[in-house]
C-alpha cells in the first residue's frame, strides 16, 4: 500500500538575510508536520508594527493541507487562523476567564517549534530556516502547533479573518474580553492605529455612549470617526491644557477606560491620568518604543484607578476569534476600513515601507497574486 503520510513541500518564502535588509524570495523546503502539529497553505497575510521590530510576523488567514499525529480538531481544507498564542484548553490558565497565556505550550520569544525547538523549514541548500514567534506566514506553507489554530467558517474572507490573529484582534478584545467595557461608558483611546481603532470598534460594540480618539494626526479625527470615535482630542492642539484636563471635561471626571495603544510610557502616563477617579480603568496596549519606565502618581491610587497589562487583548483565540469573526458577519464589527492597500507576494517589501511611513493601516499580502 503506498505511504499515505505528508511530505516535503517546496514552496516560496520571503527570507530575512539580515536584520532590517529587504526580504528576498526564495525556494525553500517545508517538512510535514510533527506530532501535534498541522502544516497550512497562506492564503494571505498582513504586517503589524511588531513586524518592523523583528522582521517577522503573525498575522494569516489560512487552509489547513495536512496534519500530524494526535491531531483530531483540524482536517485538510478546515479554513484556519494561526495566531501567536496557544489554547490548550485544558491547562488552569486556559480554564480561567481571567487568563489567556496556555500554560501547556507556552508562549515564548525565540526561534523553532514551541514543543521541541526545532524548525520545519530548510533553504534551497538544506540550511535550516527560523521564525520567532512559531508562526511563520511570510511562506506558501508553514507549519504551527495545533494548539495555536483557530478554526473559522469558510464565509468569512479571508482578508478579514487574517486580521483577527493580531492587531484587530488584539484591540477589539482588550476593549470587549480585558476591559469589559459596559453599555453606557465612556471610553478614551491613545493612538488611533489599527489597534486603537479596533478599540474603538470593540468599545462601540459593548455599548460605551462616548469614545475619545487621541492622535497628534489630524487626519485620524475623520478616520476614527467611521471606528465609532465619538470625539477627537489633538495634544498638539490644546493650547495650555493638558490632554487629562479636556478628557476630564468632556467625560465629567475622567474616562471609566482608558487604551494606551501607541507604546511611549509618556502617553501611558497620560492616559492613567485621563481616567476616572474611583473606578478608572487604563489598559496599556503598546509596547514602550526605547524600554523606558513608566512614571505613574502615585497618589492617584488612592483613589481607586487600576492599571493593567495586555497580551492578544485577553482573548483566547481559539475561543473568541471564531465569535469576533462571526461578528464581522453579521455586522456588528466593521474592520474593512483597516485594510487602506493591498499587494502581491512579489511586494511584501513595499508592505514594509508603507507601514513604516505611516501609509496604511493594514496591507494585505496575497500569496497567488
Amino acid at each position: 500500500m503506498a505511504d499515505q503520510s505528508p511530505k516535503p513541500i517546496r514552496c516560496k518564502a520571503a527570507v530575512c538575510r539580515a536584520a532590517g535588509e529587504p526580504l528576498v524570495i526564495e525556494d525553500i523546503v517545508v517538512d510535514p508536520p510533527k506530532a501535534h502539529e498541522i502544516r497550512i497553505k497562506i492564503v494571505c497575510t498582513s504586517l503589524c508594527h511588531t513586524d518592523v521590530t523583528v522582521w517577522r510576523t503573525t498575522v494569516a488567514s489560512v487552509v489547513v493541507e495536512s496534519v500530524g499525529e494526535h491531531v483530531e480538531e483540524f482536517a485538510a481544507g478546515d479554513a484556519v487562523v494561526p495566531t501567536f498564542l496557544g489554547q490548550c484548553g485544558h491547562c488552569s490558565s486556559c480554564a480561567s476567564e481571567h487568563n489567556n497565556l496556555c500554560t501547556t505550550v507556552p508562549f515564548v520569544v525565540g526561534p523553532g517549534m514551541r514543543r521541541d525547538g526545532t524548525t520545519r523549514f530548510r533553504d534551497a541548500r538544506g540550511a535550516p530556516l527560523h521564525d520567532l514567534f512559531a508562526v511563520s506566514s511570510f511562506s506558501e506553507y508553514t507549519v504551527v502547533d495545533m494548539i495555536q489554530v483557530a478554526k473559522v467558517d469558510h464565509a468569512v474572507p479571508p482578508r478579514i479573518a487574517c486580521l483577527l490573529s493580531c492587531g484587530a484582534g488584539t484591540g477589539l478584545g482588550a476593549a470587549w474580553r480585558l476591559a469589559r467595557v459596559e453599555p453606557g461608558s465612556s471610553v478614551a483611546i491613545f493612538g488611533l492605529g489599527s489597534v486603537g481603532l479596533a478599540v474603538a470598534q470593540g468599545a462601540k460594540m459593548c455599548g460605551a455612549s462616548k469614545i475619545i480618539g487621541v492622535d497628534l494626526n489630524p487626519a485620524k479625527e475623520e478616520v476614527g470617526k467611521a471606528f465609532g470615535v465619538t470625539d477627537f482630542v489633538n495634544p498638539s492642539q490644546l493650547g495650555k491644557s493638558s490632554v487629562s484636563e479636556v478628557i476630564g471635561e468632556l467625560t465629567g471626571g475622567g474616562a471609566d477606560y482608558s487604551f494606551e495603544c501607541i507604546g511611549v510610557a509618556s502617553a501611558m502616563t497620560d492616559a492613567f491620568r485621563s481616567s476616572k477617579n474611583g473606578s478608572g480603568k487604563t489598559i496599556i496596549l503598546g509596547v514602550e518604543k526605547d524600554g523606558r519606565p513608566i512614571c505613574l502618581p502615585s497618589f492617584e491610587f488612592l483613589y481607586g484607578k487600576c492599571v493593567m497589562g495586555s497580551f492578544f487583548g485577553g482573548i483566547k483565540p481559539k475561543t473568541d476569534i471564531p465569535i469576533l469573526a462571526a461578528k464581522c458577519m453579521n455586522k456588528e464589527l466593521e474592520l474593512e476600513g483597516l485594510i487602506t492597500h493591498e499587494v502581491g507576494f512579489q511586494d511584501i517589501n513595499r508592505a514594509f515601507d508603507l507601514l513604516q511611513q505611516g501609509e496604511s493601516l493594514r496591507c494585505i499580502i496575497w500569496m497567488d497574486k
